[in-house]
């Protein structure tokens, strides 16, 4: 998916949101957004924002010498979660239709996210769980349990951290057996990678691999050949978060996107209101189209190992 020039602003926001987490040095916020106003200015802005977020984030580990500046962060994160899932998972069991109500309860998950908000609060995830206790996911859910029971193989790309603990709900219902949950194979943003899947208990229920990526979304010309032959193998892949939908939403291939749409962007792509839970199939393109094109040439803001963020 390629940005619309609204993704400029939010990118500066988490430039600037991002540094401050890192380090109080307001010299370091200054230098990072200098480079990155830099680097847009002269930069290809047809790149999924996952892709220039990466670049922003490498950077940003770089300056600061931290190797994950979003840690605390995340481990608070998971915590929380944790400390909700006895009760969802007794929610699940006694629920009517388990499958649909763990699928909603994996999807208010998606709420913890620190890129497009930056202040996310308990009472936030609190409130996502309630919505989703009460109000359907937006999108054809016959669909997606159709497709899941068909599935042999089941590919799981998950999102963030403390989210993944919700996540086990729905692995649960979808048979543990026949999945693999992928996470992210370096820090970015408060991503889940593998220390993330151990500390929710995943790594107990299902086989758990990294993609070999630090983009804040799945860029699979970026990930690894292991993880591009699980992708390519599975019968059903289901990915998490807006992330993976802006990097997959044109692949080919049985995806089912879950997510909370989060900003403006992607709400007026998917058709769906800022803050629906969604289920999305995936389609043969995502047609986005910039309101204006980038100079031929220019370089993008991207690492130089990606071939071509949230």
């Amino acid at each position: 998916m390629k940005p619309a020039l609204d993704c400029v602003p939010c990118l500066l926001r988490q430039t600037l949101d991002a540094a401050r987490v890192a380090s109080p040095d307001p010299a370091v916020h200054e230098r990072l957004l200098r480079e990155v106003l830099s680097s847009l200015d002269g930069g290809d802005l047809r790149q999924s924002p996952p892709v220039l977020g990466q670049g922003i984030h490498r950077r940003l580990r770089e300056l600061t010498s931290l190797a994950d500046p979003y840690a605390e962060a995340k481990e608070r994160q998971n915590r929380l979660a944790v400390s909700l899932l006895p009760a969802l998972e007794a929610q699940v069991a006694a629920a009517v239709d388990p499958f649909e109500l763990a699928a909603r309860l994996a999807i208010a998950g998606n709420i913890i996210d620190v890129g497009p908000t930056g202040d996310l609060t308990e009472s936030d995830v609190r409130r996502s769980v309630e919505q989703a206790l009460r109000e359907p996911v937006d999108g054809p859910l016959a669909a997606f349990r159709s497709a899941v029971e068909r599935a042999e193989r089941i590919l799981y790309l998950a999102d963030n951290a403390g989210e993944l603990a919700f996540d086990r709900l729905l692995v649960e219902q979808l048979g543990p057996q026949r999945v693999t949950v992928a996470v992210r194979g370096g820090p970015v943003l408060n991503d889940a990678t593998m220390e993330d899947a151990r500390f929710v208990g995943m790594l107990d229920l299902v086989e758990v691999i990294d993609n070999g990526s630090d983009a804040p979304g799945t860029v699979l010309a970026d990930t690894s050949p292991d993880f591009r032959e699980r992708f390519a193998e599975a019968d059903l892949v289901i990915a998490k978060g807006q992330g993976n939908y802006e990097t997959l939403c044109d692949e080919a291939g049985p995806v089912w996107f879950l997510f909370k749409v989060k900003c403006g962007v992607v709400a007026r792509r998917t058709g769906r209101a800022v803050g629906a839970q969604v289920i999305v199939g995936s389609s043969p393109a995502c047609p986005i189209a910039m309101q204006h094109p980038a100079a031929p040439g220019q370089a993008p803001l991207r690492p130089a190992a990606c071939g071509h963020e949230d």
